[in-house]
């Protein structure tokens, strides 16, 4: 027997960190994101034998692999841990109850194993599409009505690169929760404007608000820049300003930032210049495209 599965990497637009519960159980969370078409694939397979010389765990394997690599701002390990339950669990083609509970098993394991981070990325992960979540003891999660028109520009102007820089979001965590407990006011102000900027970006983008959305880009950037210095450096500074150069209006890091990947808000017609301008500079390009199912689990015989 075999089993298949795929969860897919988001890429977070607004609100992420206010996802994390020594924020979001005392103030409420709030986050925007979408899933696009990078997966993290899984497969079990069950090898049955009537030879009684082989044991009986000789007969399972399990494999993994990833379309990006790991460390890239994209969820990549919680969507890792998404189908890895998936295949444990072996439902096939689940419902949106289901996903939502591999989700949160998903994160107490990494809860459990001590992993400082959110909630975003594992239902992200499962849910699939563009996404308004809610976050307190409890995470509630809104799928969002994107029209075609709003659809079309953003995977015609959004650009996403990999700096070749993979970061530990464990230290950026550290550091930025260690200043919110002591009441450090740029971060806990910033967390606030982060969480209201999510909350904008659910009507900005069932509206069609192109350009604003562009402009709440720039706006929650600002904000995760100050929660803590390591959240970026000189080398994403330096692809912030060849990125601009080549037309790109609007950026922030992707994840906790401090390295990994760092999505960008060209002008019209100006997505081409943009990425040939950071792939020049060193970047890796990704291309892609939104996708709207989430996790998938097959099985075959």
């Amino acid at each position: 027997m075999l089993i298949t599965s795929r969860a897919p990497v988001r890429v977070d637009f607004t609100g992420a960190w206010t996802d994390v519960g020594i924020f979001a159980r005392g103030a409420g969370g709030a986050v925007v994101n979408a899933t696009i078409d990078k997966y993290v694939h899984g497969q079990l397979e069950i090898r049955e034998t009537t030879d009684q010389n082989v044991a009986p765990d000789e007969g399972i394997r399990v494999t993994y692999w990833c379309d990006l690599p790991s460390g890239s701002g994209l969820g990549t390990s919680a969507a890792l841990n998404v189908c890895w339950l998936s295949l444990i669990q072996a439902e096939v083609s689940p419902d949106l109850k289901q996903k939502e509970r591999i989700a949160e098993l998903a994160y107490r394991l990494e809860d459990i194993l001590g992993i400082l981070g959110g909630k975003q990325d594992q239902y992200a992960a499962a849910v699939g599409g563009f996404c308004y979540m809610t976050f307190a003891e409890d995470v509630t999660v809104e799928r969002l009505r994107v029209p075609p028109d709003m659809l079309t520009a953003l995977e015609e102007r959004l650009v996403l690169c990999y700096t070749g820089k993979s970061r530990l979001s464990s230290n950026i965590h550290h550091e930025v929760w260690d200043a919110f407990r002591k009441g450090t006011p740029a971060t806990v102000n910033a967390l606030y404007d982060l969480r209201n900027c999510a909350v904008r970006m659910r009507t900005v983008i069932e509206n069609s608000a192109i350009e604003e959305f562009g402009e709440l880009i720039a706006q929650s950037w600002r904000h995760q820049k100050a929660l803590a210095e390591s959240v970026t450096n000189d080398q994403i500074e330096e692809l912030f300003d060849v990125a601009a150069r080549a037309g790109a209006k609007h950026g922030k890091a992707c994840g906790a930032g401090g390295g990994g990947c760092l999505l960008f808000f060209a002008e019209p017609g100006r997505q081409g210049e943009v990425s040939e301008a950071l792939a020049n500079h060193g970047a890796r390009v990704i291309p892609f495209r939104f996708e709207f199912q989430g996790l998938e689990v097959s099985k075959a015989t």
